[in-house]
């Protein structure tokens, strides 16, 4: 096997590099830990992961010696691929993998691979409870926060792996091979890290980079970028789409979604029979339809898992209603592309909370899509002042900064009427004020919950 008598190095002491570095225990293959933050915690590490005492840990700076002593580095996917460290191994000789990559070389079964600007985590989780509704074992795992490695021990034969992949990911994969993969949209997003258009691209197309004719690749027909890809694409390709009528593939039209193939049209269900709302949302669920049907999953059971799927949390999420308002968590919204689809889903009146960390994004786009939908935009976060700039512009005056987040919720609640929406649809990231999107969904929904009505 390629990782006897290697030597491995895994870069971050996160959920992923724990979980890597915890895989590698077990196969009892030489490995270390590092972190580049010298001031680490040590002991609440260990806490997290008793069995880690049992390998080398190295803070701070590598020397030249170390770094030649590894054959492999296994990266979190935080971890950018032209750090200097990371070009230095480079050079050096030293392979670099990702959590993913080394999660493949010991995954048995069949993998199905999802990845997309917007709608990974949503899509995902139907996957999942399609292939479970009809295959015995089946793990959702990646992006969606379970990692990979946890659980690659545990597959056979008969697993399948329902994986979230990220563009982070997909920048060192080797040989990652789904069975079926699929690609939801591309729209600008992570250019702090991959500082062109051209290479986040790139980075979402190369979950098919292995894949061959007998494989599948799912691709959304409205995209300009992925229908162009669908000309070179190594998988064979199946298509869905939200505004055409296809001759192969799924397609929506008058509020159903059909699937068309071998010269018949399945109605799969009407749109008024699933929980969730929005346009993309149909585009999720005939992602994951042409996912579980391409690898066997009857339609009949797929009908089924439809009429019961619920949001995933923190996804226009429905938190509670007071005084006749209505508050939806999309705290997953962190690019303006997701933040668009989430002010279009809304059926009312709208109070949007939006700002946080600066990924270099542009807004315009977002506010164009208010169209007299948005009542109030409060802002909060680093972007506060470029996005109400931007939002000025554009001719949309009603904005507010807040200096806090439950400040902003207040407001929102205390200028709302019955009748009305207050979405938080951030269009940013959460770093900079909270440790993730599920830690400010959640307090989120704990301060709105906890409004006097």
């Amino acid at each position: 096997m390629y990782l006897d008598n290697k030597n491995v190095l895994v870069v971050g002491t996160g959920i992923s590099g724990i979980a890597a570095a915890e895989l590698l225990i077990k196969q009892k293959i030489a490995a270390t830990l590092f972190d580049g933050n010298k001031e680490l915690d040590v002991e609440k590490l260990y806490e997290k992961s008793k069995v880690l005492r049992q390998i080398p840990l190295l803070l701070g700076d590598l020397t030249e010696e170390q770094i030649s002593s590894f054959d492999i580095a296994v990266l979190s996917p935080g971890v950018p691929i032209d750090l200097p460290l990371v070009n230095k191994m480079r050079d050096r000789g030293v392979v670099i993998w990702g959590e993913i990559e080394l999660a493949y070389y010991f995954t048995k079964g069949k993998v199905a691979a999802i990845t997309g600007t917007n709608g990974k985590t949503t899509t995902t989780a139907l996957t999942g409870e399609l292939m479970s509704s009809y295959f015995s074992d089946v793990k959702v795992v990646g992006n969606i926060g379970i990692p990979y490695t946890s659980v690659a021990l545990d597959t056979t034969e008969d697993t399948v792996t329902v994986a979230e992949i990220s563009s982070f990911q997909l920048e060192t994969m080797k040989a990652f091979k789904p069975v079926v993969s699929a690609i939801l949209n591309i729209t600008p997003d992570h250019l702090n890290r991959h500082h062109t258009m051209e290479n986040y691209i790139r980075a979402k197309e190369s979950i098919t980079m292995n894949q061959t004719k007998e494989q599948v690749c799912v691709l959304n027909y409205e995209d300009e970028v992925l229908r162009e890809f669908a000309e070179v694409c190594p998988a064979r390709v199946v298509f869905f789409s939200s505004r055409h009528k296809l001759t192969e593939g799924f397609y929506y039209a008058d509020k159903e979604i059909y699937y068309a193939h071998d010269g018949v049209e399945d109605l799969v269900i009407a749109v008024d029979e699933l929980n969730i709302l929005g346009e993309h949302n149909y585009e999720n669920v005939m992602a994951a339809c042409a996912m579980a049907v391409n690898l066997g999953v009857p339609m009949e059971s797929i009908r089924k898992v439809l009429r019961r799927f619920q949001a995933v949390e923190h996804r226009i999420e429905y938190v509670t209603e007071k005084k006749g308002v209505r508050f939806y968590n999309d705290s997953k919204g962190t690019n303006p592309d997701a933040a668009i689809k989430a002010v279009k889903a809304m059926n009312r009146p709208t109070y949007l909370i939006g700002g946080g960390y600066d990924k270099e994004s542009e807004y315009d786009e977002w506010i164009e899509s208010f169209d007299g939908k948005v009542k109030e935009l409060v802002l909060i976060g680093q972007t506060a002042s470029k996005i109400e700039a931007c939002a000025h512009r554009h001719g949309f005056m009603n904005t507010v900064i807040c200096e806090t987040f439950e400040e902003a919720i207040r407001y929102c609640y205390e200028k709302s009427v019955s009748g009305d929406a207050v979405l938080l649809s951030p269009a940013c990231a959460s770093w900079g004020m909270f440790a993730n999107y599920e830690e400010r969904g959640r307090i989120f929904k704990e301060i709105v919950r906890g409004l006097k009505e």
